[in-house]
């Protein structure tokens, strides 16, 4: 009884750290099974770590005999969680060998059951696939809707370092819609997330990512230093791992930086991993082929290589190729047109990336308001909920059908809440920061102001402008620039009262309202703030930025209560006297009044 207690344990424990400690959770699985326990259950949670930690670091083939081995076990033990969770694993198994409709139909038959059997990181795993199977047919309105509530239910707290991988695939199907920015910043949560983890598979992923980002971005010369961290990674589970290794992505991305030796030299390391496994790895590969026949002075070769595979990624029929890749695709084949120096076939490809530009970005308006059409499904719901109340006391059936719609119901509303509370964060706040943006101070301000004004109350509010922030960017670069104002964004949310406003106005300036407060009271509060950001050292890439300073204005309603818009321009006045004065100090707007009077 002990031993199988203490199997059991163990194999809970290997589920535990499959993401937060990857070789550990194997290592554990394979002293499960090497103690032959009699306990199917314990067998099948060992089994079924083992198939996922082969799925992320070796071929989805070897994983899937490990992953049916799970199933069988599960049977056996007739756990419900454990056959669920191996089935949705299986699914994913299926799809990254390409058999997509055969993964859809796999993992679909199993939502219901699992939203009410399956808790937390188990849950969020089994909606993360039925995402992935969506996002594999170019669905990504769906695939939204379930990676959102995924993340919900795989939080930081409870999620066991799942919520990593959602960031991860977050981060890849804003790419499929054109959102790399916010791809971007989904990249930098999960590698923010990688640093407490030993998972080198979901760091290779996230890096891949932000490569693809910044070259779409036209910014592939930042991306060489990901490139190079991803070369040094080993193709063990010490590293990358040997499934999807984006030679193909890196080529490409060094191409585009014009680095034609390294290009060249990943371009190589692609064909001798194989040939492509998905349809995208088809298209990506033989559009970084052309990149290097174009950067060689090979036009004619380029084109050659393209040409064999333009019918396919101009096919919306085939499974698994995204209109990103295919416009991708078009993109290189009209530069190699132009390079032969034929106009009409290049303005043709030219087309056909432009037909895809649009419907990727007709994609994008489809996910953003996926939640207005999951309420109208909840309407229809409702509908049918009322027509079953009304049968309630006929019968027990009329009785168990209510409370099976009302369920559906409530998981309906917690995934319209969750897509429309992400939705809502996306469209108020800066993604660089975390502060809220313009848009939220254009809506927000009014509503204070007129607030102050009926209870009689200042309002103030604060512009700030980091002194010389375009010498910080001219001599460390635009991610130093970055790092700085996200550094100030920090500052500036750590020491705001709960009632203030804490915006991004725009480029290097902030804007801080805050109500029952005065432009003196405000101005101690800039001054304070002034002071600890003078005392700050930041560090990008080995370089130290310090001397740091900002310039602030300050005004409250009382000495301008005319509008939001006079309020706004007290306090820019203000900011200006300031800069005037030498910079790194905080005016106020009677003291820019009183100067502009002075002889």
């Amino acid at each position: 009884m002990a031993s199988l207690r203490n199997a059991q344990r163990q194999a809970r424990r290997a589920w535990n750290l499959l993401h937060v400690d990857a070789p550990g959770a194997r290592r554990v699985a394979e002293r499960v099974l090497a103690s032959n326990p009699d306990d199917a259950g314990a067998l099948g949670w060992a089994q079924l770590v083992i198939g996922m930690h082969t799925l992320l670091y070796s071929t989805a083939a070897e994983a899937e005999t490990e992953l049916r081995a799970a199933e069988r076990s599960f049977l056996r033990a007739r756990d419900r969680a454990g056959l669920i969770l191996a089935r949705a694993q299986i699914a994913r198994a299926r799809w990254r060998q390409g058999h997509f409709q055969q993964a859809l139909s796999l993992a679909l038959p199993l939502r219901d059951e699992g939203l009410s059997v399956l808790r937390h990181e188990q849950r969020a795993m089994l909606l993360n696939t039925i995402a992935g199977c969506f996002s594999a047919y170019g669905d990504s309105a769906q695939a939204f809707a379930y990676m959102y509530e995924a993340l919900r239910d795989a939080g930081p707290r409870r999620g066991r370092g799942f919520d990593t991988v959602l960031h991860c695939n977050l981060s890849h199907e804003l790419m499929q819609i054109g959102d790399y920015e916010e791809a971007l910043r989904h990249v930098a949560q999960g590698l923010d997330r990688c640093r407490g983890l030993d998972n080198q598979r979901l760091t290779s992923v996230l890096l891949i990512n932000r490569v693809a980002c910044l070259t779409e971005l036209g910014r592939a010369e930042e991306a060489l230093a990901d490139v190079a961290t991803l070369r040094q990674m080993p193709a063990t589970e010490a590293g990358r791992g040997r499934i999807e290794p984006g030679f193909e992505t890196l080529a490409i991305a060094a191409l585009r930086a014009g680095d034609r030796a390294l290009g060249q030299t990943l371009l190589a390391e692609a064909e001798a991993d194989g040939p492509p496994r998905l349809p995208d790895h088809r298209l990506e590969r033989v559009s970084a082929q052309a990149l290097l026949a174009l950067a060689q002075g090979r036009p004619r070769r380029a084109v050659d290589a393209l040409l064999p595979l333009e019918a396919a990624a101009a096919d919306d029929e085939v499974e698994g190729q995204s209109l990103r890749i295919r416009g991708q695709f078009f993109d290189v084949l009209s530069q190699a047109w132009q390079a032969l120096r034929r106009p009409g076939p290049a303005v043709l490809a030219l087309r056909a990336w432009q037909d895809l530009h649009r419907r990727q970005a007709q994609l994008a308006s489809q996910a953003r308001y996926q939640a207005a059409a999951l309420q109208t499904e909840l309407t229809r719901l409702q509908h049918r909920l009322d027509e079953k109340e009304a049968e309630k006391r006929a019968t027990e059936r009329a009785r168990g059908a209510l409370v099976a719609i009302n369920e559906e119901l409530n998981r309906r509303v917690r995934e319209v809440q969750s897509l429309q509370e992400a939705l809502r964060q996306q469209a108020t706040q800066d993604p660089l920061t975390g502060l809220f943006n313009r848009r939220h101070l254009n809506d927000t301000l009014p509503q204070l102001h007129a607030l102050a004004l009926r209870e009689g109350q200042p309002l103030a509010l604060v512009i700030i402008d980091l002194d010389h922030f375009k010498r910080v960017n001219d001599r460390h670069g635009h991610a130093a620039g970055d790092q700085l104002l996200s550094a100030f964004g920090e500052l500036l949310a750590t020491h705001s009262r709960r009632s203030d406003v804490a915006c991004r106005y725009g480029g290097e300036e902030f804007c801080l309202l805050m109500p029952r407060t005065d432009a003196a009271a405000a101005r101690r509060k800039a001054q304070a703030l002034l002071r600890e950001w003078r005392a700050a050292r930041l560090v990008s890439d080995g370089q130290v930025i310090d001397g740091l300073s900002f310039s602030a204005g300050a005004a409250d309603t009382w000495l301008a209560p005319g509008s939001p818009d006079a309020l706004l321009k007290a306090a820019d006045d203000a900011l200006l006297a300031a800069k005037r004065a030498g910079r790194n100090r905080v005016g106020t707007a009677a003291q820019a009044a009183a100067s502009a009077m002075s002889p």
